[in-house]
């Protein structure tokens, strides 16, 4: 018999151990995700005030303005992390689709990140954000960091550590998807 084919008949047979098994490993990466995420912001996103590499100074809600109606991606990161360096062809092609703001935190000054942008070829809006204040008022206090906000300014997704451009769109989506409907009314 197949290897495959005996494996399958253990697993068919077993499956009550492997279910419990399953259900301890999504418990740890529940947990994990929790614990990593527990600072993030829930509700308004705080309207900070930004620095562009380009130079240009907006406030968050000014740049939100720009695509009405639709939910945006922040995505924290920093020039020295390697997992944000993995991320940076998905939020490329991320920004493609859908509105992203990018923040260097602790990445240097504005010459420094554009520099950084041009070496890789990112063409990413990027707020500087040198002390890494901006991210920390965001709840931020670890790159790379995504958070997505519905129309109206809210936080509805918030990751910490590497999300998967699926993962990314999806969060999106669902944004979309809940629309004003699912947003806290003033009360």
């Amino acid at each position: 018999m197949p290897f495959a084919a005996r494996l399958w008949g253990r697993l068919r047979q077993n499956w009550r151990s492997h279910l419990g098994t399953l259900l301890l490993v999504l418990a740890v990466f529940t947990g994990a995700h929790l614990w990593q995420t527990r600072h993030l912001p829930a509700g308004a996103a705080p309207d900070l005030s930004l620095r562009l590499s380009s130079g240009e100074t907006l406030r968050l809600s000014d740049w939100r303005a720009r695509f009405p109606d639709r939910p945006v991606a922040i995505h924290v990161w920093a020039e020295w992390c390697p997992i944000c360096r993995a991320e940076e062809h998905s939020i490329t092609r991320l920004q493609a689709d859908w509105p992203v703001l990018t923040i260097a935190m602790q990445s240097g000054g504005p010459e420094q990140v554009r520099r950084v942008l041009d070496q890789r070829g990112l063409p990413w809006a990027t707020v500087v954000d040198e002390r890494g204040d901006a991210a920390r008022r965001l709840g931020v206090h670890s790159v790379p960091a995504l958070l997505v906000l519905d129309a109206r300014g809210h936080v509805r997704a918030a990751s910490v550590g590497y999300t998967s451009e699926a993962g990314m769109r999806l969060r999106l989506l669902w944004a979309m998807l809940r629309g004003d409907d699912a947003a806290p009314r003033p009360g």
